[in-house]
């Protein structure tokens, strides 16, 4: 599912504006609920947020506010059909985790050119949204999944893919023991990291001082403390760290406290977490057969 923040604060009154009301709704609901939780003590709900980001990077901010909220230790959602395609069954009794799913219909062309017609007869749009519902692989029993990751503890590739993302991004990268105690700095496409650093420790790190890098330019400065930006940085190297199998503590237990039960800054801060971490997450993929074989294709014509 698609990111919506913008179809959401630019909708009129189409077919389309009643459902994306209800999914601003629901994130706000979600939001307040978060607050809620920290104010009274529960810090871990935000941990379960931020957790779930790391697992469902794809799914649209909405959506993964719901599963963290309705079962905050999901690891893996699909639907019914899916398990089953995979070889798993929904155990009898389990209980589905309610998401927004986007319904796709068809625009028909009116007093259209006859060639144009021909050519491209009806164009699919987005008309809403509908409820569905997905089950963790804990709620399934079945044939064992492939790890995704495959990554318990140690970096491996990600560290050199990650490596990759920064320079494709036009970031110089260098090592500096002067820059002690500090583990990293980032400043105008510059990131300098402490050397000596684990492998686990310099990939969190790197991706700390990436988050600044991406997020943290002129204009979003001006209207952010730096408290703030910090915390963004720090969620989302948590996020990004647990996505590839690192151990890592909670990250910034007391970061929604910061905005004093503000819920709109609160939720615009989250989704650029969710919409950083996505990036910096599908940047870590392996590349496929077709991807290599593009990349080769280019780098022959070039």
């Amino acid at each position: 599912m698609e990111y919506q923040s913008n179809n959401n604060r630019n909708s009129s009154n189409n077919g389309t504006s009643r459902s994306e009301n209800a999914t601003q709704r629901l994130i706000r609901e979600n939001v307040n609920f978060l607050i809620q939780q920290l104010e009274a003590g529960k810090s871990d709900a935000l941990t379960a947020y931020l957790t779930a980001m790391s697992h469902f990077h794809n799914y649209s901010f909405g959506n993964i506010l719901q599963i963290a909220r309705q079962k905050p230790t999901a690891t893996h959602v699909a639907g019914i059909y899916a398990w089953n395609q995979l070889g798993r069954r929904v155990k009898k009794g389990e209980k589905g985790i309610q998401i927004l799913a986007p319904m796709i219909g068809v625009r028909r062309r009116k007093n259209a050119d006859a060639d144009e017609e021909t050519a491209n007869p009806n164009t699919p749009v987005l008309v809403g949204f509908r409820a569905v519902y997905v089950f963790d692989v804990s709620q399934t029993d079945g044939t064992e999944l492939p790890s995704v990751l495959g990554v318990q503890g140690e970096v491996g590739e990600f560290r050199d893919r990650l490596v990759d993302f920064v320079n494709v991004q036009g970031i110089a990268l260098e090592f500096n023991e002067r820059i002690a105690p500090a583990m990293g700095v980032s400043y105008g496409g510059k990131i300098i990291l402490l050397p000596g650093q684990t492998k686990a420790e310099e990939f969190s790190t790197l991706v700390h001082e990436l988050a600044h890098e991406m997020l943290h330019k002129a204009d979003r400065r001006t209207v952010t403390t730096q408290t703030v930006r910090e915390t963004e940085a720090e969620a989302i190297a948590f996020v990004v760290a647990k996505a590839v199998g690192l151990e890592v503590g909670t990250a910034s237990a007391d970061y929604i406290q910061l905005y004093h039960g503000n819920a709109s800054l609160l939720a615009e801060s989250l989704e650029v977490i969710q919409r950083t971490s996505a990036v910096i997450l599908a940047a870590l993929e392996p590349k496929t057969e077709q991807d290599a074989q593009q990349e080769a294709a280019e780098t022959t014509a070039a």
